[in-house]
């Protein structure tokens, strides 16, 4: 079983999606004991592709895109659903929208090291430092560090943060998504067959993993 995830890292649905998709799968490791649990696989989409590298203020952001830097009429049902999976955000910390393409680098670069697992880890790491402490996803020496701290290499890190080929890559799969319809994250797909546009909660996933069972796998083309 494969679950592919099209999510982008400064996207707060994606955050809440992915604790959704975790209870999901613990859900589904209890009805499948001693089977393998289902490999998770994290694909990029840029919420912001045009967003220079050094991003932008997070408040001038807001306002030009919302009219309002309000948080707390922003994102209420943010909040509101994140409370549903104990997922404690802090929002107002945020002072940097950033260019995504750098921390999907270095997912792609998680995975080519260490798979899907390292993958997970990595996604983990940068959600929450967003999400949780603030961090600027710009700063070059904050996402070494991130980098790090999941359990990449130094020469690892340093490839994701400087090859333009793997940033080329990046900006390749980003707009294949769209090309293939995606308008919007989370977008998981289970074996390559089954869909759940949003996060819908871990119900929804749960139940595209129990239909994905009785279909053939096969492969996700979205990427392609």
């Amino acid at each position: 079983m494969r679950i592919d995830v099209v999510s982008d890292v400064v996207c707060p649905w994606c955050f809440i999606g992915k604790r959704q998709l975790e209870s999901a799968l613990a859900a589904w490791a209890a009805e499948h004991p001693g089977q393998a649990q289902p490999e998770v696989v994290w694909h990029p989409f840029q919420l912001n592709p045009a967003m220079p590298p050094e991003g932008a203020s997070r408040a001038e952001y807001l306002t030009a895109k919302f009219g309002t830097a309000d948080t707390s009429r922003l994102y209420a049902n943010v909040r509101a659903a994140a409370a549903e999976v104990a997922l404690p955000l802090a929002l107002d910390r945020i002072a940097r929208q950033p260019s995504t393409l750098r921390p999907h680098a270095l997912l792609a670069a998680a995975l080519e090291a260490g798979g899907p697992a390292l993958q997970s880890r990595m996604a983990e790491v940068l959600f929450a430092a967003y999400f949780q402490e603030g961090a600027n996803l710009c700063d070059a020496a904050e996402l070494t560090r991130l980098g790090l701290a999941a359990g990449l290499t130094e020469a690892q890190v340093s490839l994701a943060m400087s090859d333009p080929a793997l940033a080329d890559e990046v900006a390749r799969v980003d707009a294949g998504m769209r090309d293939a319809g995606i308008g919007g994250v989370p977008f998981f797909v289970v074996n390559g067959r089954v869909a759940v546009n949003g996060a819908q909660g871990a119900e929804a996933i749960g139940r595209a993993l129990r239909r994905a069972e009785t279909l053939e796998p096969a492969p996700f083309a979205l990427a392609g």
